[in-house]
């Protein structure tokens, strides 16, 4: 089965709905929104579909190598300046079609007022190994 990577994103996903951030939500509001994920993920173990998932925080910064003997660069953090994803789920599924089908129940986690978010969740199929070609020799 494939599997897909669903990911929450901050900012630079096109605007949801119910687009109030979450920093502007009651607790009781934030509960309900981790309960129906925790709820979601607790449905999809027991189909076998759910392998991990995580909420991440907004800050962050981008590394990279700059040279050996050299400590790495970072660029921050500016959280404010970047597409930032807010969690993550990888389910392992029979193929894009419930990826899809799955992206769309959790889009529809409660936000403020306890009104579905309707976000937009990006849906990525995890990079497979392209099948291998048995050698063939020619006899001549």
């Amino acid at each position: 089965m494939p599997k897909y990577l669903l990911l929450k994103h901050y900012r630079g996903a096109p605007a949801a709905v119910n687009d109030v951030p979450m920093d502007q939500w009651t607790p009781e509001e934030i509960s309900a929104h981790i309960q129906y994920m925790n709820d979601f993920a607790a449905r999809l173990e027991k189909t076998g579909e759910f392998v991990d998932g995580q909420a991440l925080a907004a800050e962050g910064a981008w590394v990279r190598y700059d040279g050996e003997g050299r400590p790495p660069v970072t660029d921050g953090p500016f959280a404010e300046t970047k597409d930032l994803i807010a969690g993550w789920m990888i389910i392992d599924v029979d193929g894009y079609e419930r990826a899809v089908e799955l992206a769309g129940e959790l889009s529809a986690a409660p936000g403020a007022g306890g009104k579905p978010i309707h976000e937009w969740l990006e849906v990525r199929p995890f990079l497979t190994a392209p099948p291998t070609i048995p050698e063939c020799s020619v006899h001549g």
